[in-house]
């Protein structure tokens, strides 16, 4: 999982780097808030973690302005020394999904990220993952459309599969680069462009299926369902037989 950690004390903050990439973590560190933002708003973090008292903002500032701007609910965990009841309730009612008092302990830190990284991604470890007409079959690596399986390469297979995984959330070229080719991010994005124009193409992504790929200017790509209940996930299920 990608963690972008808020702490501006340098030992703390590797200190949590530290217990987080003996769990297979990778977290960036960050020492004020609008650090932290330009960051997060324009790359691809599942998790945040961040300290309340910072030098330019407080934390809850921080807080909301990522839920007023990212749409879609990225799991917070709140980690400081300030512990109050009041705090804490501040936190929750402001978007917090966790709180943690300073310093961490290092099994419950785990263990709290990893309760919610199961609450964000549900169907990480399913195998079928159905979305309107289309068809995914995550251990496979196919996709079909309307029961047709489509001819799609390997990099089609794992764009598409993080564009439905993220639907509705904006995806910046950048962050396509990183998660979909593990590219560093000053690479030239028209790689992204080119791969998405063409999936749009082979997908049949349009209204008369369900979805489209929206591009945002200057910024990068959104999947929109366009019609209701059909064109979210309606049935998710794992291969029984493969348990048995």
């Amino acid at each position: 999982m990608r963690i972008a950690l808020l702490e501006d004390e340098h030992e703390q903050a590797q200190n949590v780097q530290s217990i987080l990439s003996e769990r297979g973590h990778h977290c960036d560190s960050f020492p004020t808030g609008q650090a932290f933002l330009s960051a997060v708003l324009h790359r691809s973090y599942e998790l945040l973690i961040l300290d309340w008292q910072i030098p330019d903002m407080t934390g809850l500032d921080v807080l909301r302005t990522v839920r007023a701007q990212l749409n879609w609910p990225i799991p917070v965990v709140f980690l400081t020394q300030r512990d109050s009841e009041s705090d804490i309730v501040a936190a929750l009612d402001a978007g917090a999904d966790d709180y943690l008092a300073k310093p961490p302990r290092a099994a419950e830190l785990g263990a709290r990220i990893n309760a919610l990284a199961r609450r964000s991604n549900p169907d990480a470890e399913k195998e079928i993952l159905n979305y309107g007409p289309f068809e995914i079959n995550t251990q496979q690596r196919t996709i079909s459309l309307h029961g047709e399986e489509l001819t799609l390469t390997d990099k089609d297979f794992d764009l598409t599969l993080f564009l439905f995984q993220n639907q509705g959330r904006l995806l910046t070229r950048e962050m396509l680069l990183e998660r979909v080719w593990g590219l560093a991010r000053d690479i030239n994005t028209r790689t992204v462009d080119t791969h998405m124009s063409r999936l749009r193409r082979r997908l049949g992504l349009n209204p008369e299926n369900g979805f489209r790929i929206k591009t945002i200017y200057q910024r990068g790509y959104r999947l929109e369902a366009m019609k209701g209940p059909d064109a979210v996930p309606d049935s998710i299920h794992t291969d029984q037989a493969a348990n048995e």
